[in-house]
């Protein structure tokens, strides 16, 4: 069973997080680097281009990359700080096998003939579904391609997900309903040449800084800016209209602002016949909504929904964006359908300076659900449910159709299954679920029930710790590959220095174990550059389509949009020009939806919101940015935001200890007592383990389309520690 071998003291002893400051050698003894490597910042969806600074093979630094025209040299601190990973000292450098009293050093050829000996025995017992793989959304599309056919076809099992389950997959449900095709559906630059901006659900000035710079542009040539948010967040705080909508209850706003607009005669009614199907379904759907109806349901004046919506029709051009606060519910993707719903109907659309976005959170949040390695999906964007697609994939593998595994598990179901002892071994990549999962006690359960865990990673995470053994992986810089952005532009990760001795990289251990699994000759890959050749094959003729993409031309032309079917295709930066959508009939589908409340609901014994987020310094589970001392220091540990209202109720002070409780657990925290956010609701960062980590007290709810958890609505109580 995958039990941590000894007590955390000790393995954070051994193996952090600890923190550094400076580079190896410290700055003092910092030599001239020997070269500069053009790339993008290993943290977020925006993949803003960054200048390594390498001496001696160490990365020792960072410059802009100011020609770079995503982020043209602008970093938030975590791009500034990512440099510090390298050469750290909790890097792990050799295979650990799990013993008692705590992890020990073997051989490579030790490590991979046990991880295939184990992982073969365990199917043989109990079925080829007894073993799942657990993938990352921050793998370059080169890994997230090689996850997908080292699950199907070396390991044979239908269970293989990745983390944006947590992240972009209610977005991309949506898109796939509404559009055909999950893309954002505009360039970034379209947003500084639009009349409005409207950002639900997005701390974008906070978890994605760059999108500031193009909103505040469109704002210096007039633009007017809407924010619908919990909370008061620092681009909330300079928008013309602020709604501070009650959690969970998206839907009903987004009903009533186009409830509004339809009022007002301003759909346009001509692209509605011509472009579109399924409006008379949303007209009716949305007479129910009228803001004076709902204004006490949402939390917002029935006035300023109302003004929301005569901004929105009187701009020319709007731009709508949001991101995990309207996605993390269980009715995720219906809070996106209410979202595209309102861009429809008014046509904003496929035009310059018009159009709608999420902002993907993961470092290739785009690319990695493009190409195969989430539960439902085959490269290209194709669905492993379609019985073209499946023959498709099949005879480009070399393999029979009916030997490719249907759907599998999502992967916060795959926990399940391990907890109930269907899935008896796993292998995790990119991942880290005991932070990342929702009900932490029941994660932390399912993993010690596996009969065998093995973890791919350069740190010890907190789910690592729970493995039979962990093989040490490469950081993004030691690696070449693709990554795509949240725009669509496929980028060029160019490789800076090698891993250090004794780690490698993360395709060569993937194609390794498939050797031992008597698959080598379909993973006999011998560079990144042939695995991408062998995705832009694959992905030939599907929705996301690489094939005209090339290394040397992403090089040329800083980036390459997909779809971009041939080397001669120019490559699409803004999607469904001319009203013509990637639904065989090139409309694109309304769809009627209603409010429906939380899973978590309040009642007298809980009876706040609790909702979690992100914060500036820090990067989802934290695994990495936990151990930048530069970034630690911005913020040590999480904290709860209180309204002061709801603060004085409780005779809470700024500073001192509270308690939160839910109906599964609770947490001690320091109050920071604050007026930027509802007074029945309070904040946490989520980026901690253990005690200190909010996914204690979240629940195991998720949306019934996408699979993705409700972590931003939680009943909570709260009281002050004694």
């Amino acid at each position: 069973m995958a039990r941590i071998p000894c007590d955390q003291e000790t393995l954070a002893d051994r193996h952090g997080p600890h923190l550094a400051f400076e580079p190896p050698g410290g700055f003092a003894q910092r030599r001239e680097p020997d070269r500069k490597v053009e790339t993008h910042c290993c943290f977020c969806g925006q993949q803003c281009g960054i200048k390594l600074l390498v001496a001696e093979e160490k990365v020792v630094g960072i410059e802009p990359w100011e020609e770079f025209p995503f982020n043209q040299g602008k970093l938030c601190p975590k791009g500034i700080k990512r440099y510090l990973l390298n050469n750290h000292a909790d890097r792990i450098t050799s295979p650990l096998l799990r013993r008692d009293g705590g992890f020990v050093p073997i051989g490579w050829d030790q490590a991979l003939n046990t991880v295939a000996d184990r992982f073969a025995k365990l199917q043989s017992d109990h079925g080829r579904d007894s073993v799942a793989v657990l993938s990352g959304a921050s793998l370059t599309n080169e890994k997230a391609y090689l996850m997908g056919k080292f699950a199907r076809v070396a390991l044979g099992t239908r269970h293989i997900d990745y983390n944006g389950r947590l992240c972009m997959v209610a977005a991309g449900a949506a898109n796939l309903r509404a559009f055909g095709m999950d893309r954002a559906a505009n360039p970034w630059s379209d947003i500084a040449e639009t009349d409005l901006v409207f950002v639900t659900g997005s701390n974008v000035s906070e978890c994605s800084p760059i999108t500031t710079d193009y909103i505040w542009r469109a704002r210096d040539r007039g633009a007017r800016l809407v924010v619908v948010d919990p909370r008061l967040t620092p681009i909330a705080r300079t928008a013309d209209l602020y709604l501070p909508v009650k959690p969970g209850t998206d839907v009903a706003l987004m009903n009533a602002i186009l409830h509004v607009v339809l009022e007002m005669g301003g759909q346009d009614s001509d692209f509605i016949e011509a472009h579109t199907v399924g409006f008379d379904e949303v007209r009716s759907a949305v007479r129910d909504y009228a803001p004076e109806r709902i204004e006490q349901l949402v939390g917002v004046p029935a006035a300023r929904i109302r003004q929301a919506a005569e901004l929105w029709t009187g701009a020319e051009k709007t731009m709508l964006l949001h991101a995990r606060g309207i996605e993390h519910h269980t009715k995720g993707v219906d809070n996106v359908l209410s979202c595209i719903n309102l861009v429809l109907a008014t046509g904003q659309i496929g035009k310059p300076g018009c159009g709608y976005a999420s902002i993907t959170g993961q470092g290739n949040g785009q690319g990695a659900r493009e190409h195969g390695q989430r539960c439902n999906q085959l490269p290209g964007a194709r669905d492993i449910e379609n019985p073209e697609h499946r023959a498709h994939i099949a005879d480009f593998w070399g393999i029979d159709e009916q030997e490719l595994p249907i759907k599998g598990a999502t992967s916060p179901e795959i926990i399940g299954l391990a907890h109930r002892r269907e899935v008896r071994g796993m292998l995790s990549i990119c991942y880290n679920p005991l932070v990342s999962l929702p009900d932490a006690r029941f994660t932390r359960e399912a993993l010690e029930r596996l009969d065998f865990f093995v973890a791919i990673d350069f740190f010890m995470s907190e789910t690592a710790q729970h493995a039979d053994l962990i093989l040490p992986g490469s950081l993004q810089e030691e690696d070449e590959g693709t990554v795509t952005s949240t725009e669509g532009r496929v980028l060029h990760i160019r490789k800076a220095v090698e891993p250090p001795e004794g780690a490698r990289t993360d395709w060569r251990i993937v194609c390794d174990i498939a050797a031992r699994l008597d698959c080598g000759e379909k993973f006999g890959f011998e560079s990144p550059r042939e695995i991408f050749d062998e995705l832009r094959a694959a992905s030939a003729g599907g929705k996301a389509d690489y094939y005209g993409i090339s290394y040397e031309r992403i090089d040329r032309e800083m980036g390459v949009f997909w779809p971009c079917p041939t080397a001669e295709h120019p490559g699409t930066p803004r999607l469904f020009e001319g009203g013509v959508f990637a639904h065989p009939d090139q409309r694109a589908r309304f769809a009627a939806v209603e409010y429906r409340p939380s899973a978590d609901p309040l009642d007298e014994s809980y009876p706040i919101y609790l909702t979690t987020g992100r914060v500036v310094s820090q990067f989802l589970s934290g695994n990495q940015t936990r151990r930048i001392g530069p970034l630690v220091e911005q913020c040590p540990e999480p904290y709860v935001e209180i309204h002061p209202a709801l603060a004085s109720r409780y005779s809470i002070s700024e500073g001192e200890r509270v308690r939160l409780r839910s109906r599964r657990d609770s947490i001690e925290l320091t109050a920071r007592v604050v007026s930027t956010l509802r007074p029945d609701t309070v904040f946490v960062p989520y980026h901690w383990p253990g005690a200190l980590s909010i996914n204690r007290l979240t629940h195991r709810s998720f949306d019934p389309v996408a699979g993705i958890p409700e972590f931003k609505v939680s009943a909570v109580q709260l009281e002050k520690c004694p």
